[in-house]
């Protein structure tokens, strides 16, 4: 059973920043593929970010210069890094993998950004 733990949300201004952590517990963190995923109230879960095992990224078109995924494979943990923040970012962030054919998700974090 793999948990992934995020850590990192909070209410922000445009224009700030924040960083978003979320920490696995898996033996095998650096071969798999991690993502970040956001939902805001109403909305369905969107894509925002994958990195691969080699470090390879993927953005959003609406994150892209804005974000940054990155991860670090000896504190299985995987970051998303946001600058310039706007109000259309505010949303609950989720931390993701995929096993063996299995999603896994992370409890989420809330992102606020006020106007």
């Amino acid at each position: 059973q793999v948990q992934l733990v995020e850590s990192g949300g909070g209410l922000v201004q445009t224009g700030g920043s924040l960083r978003l952590s979320c920490e696995a517990s898996t033996a095998f963190f650096s071969a798999y593929v991690m993502g970040w995923y956001r939902q805001a109230p109403g909305k369905q879960r969107d894509l925002v970010a994958t990195i691969s095992s080699l470090k390879i990224t993927n953005y959003a078109d609406s994150v892209k210069g804005r974000f940054t995924i990155s991860r670090d494979n000896a504190k299985n943990t995987v970051y998303l890094q946001m600058n310039s923040l706007e109000p259309e970012d505010t949303a609950v962030y989720y931390c993701n993998t995929i096993i063996r054919g299995r999603a896994y998700w992370g409890q989420g974090t809330q992102v606020t950004v006020s106007s």
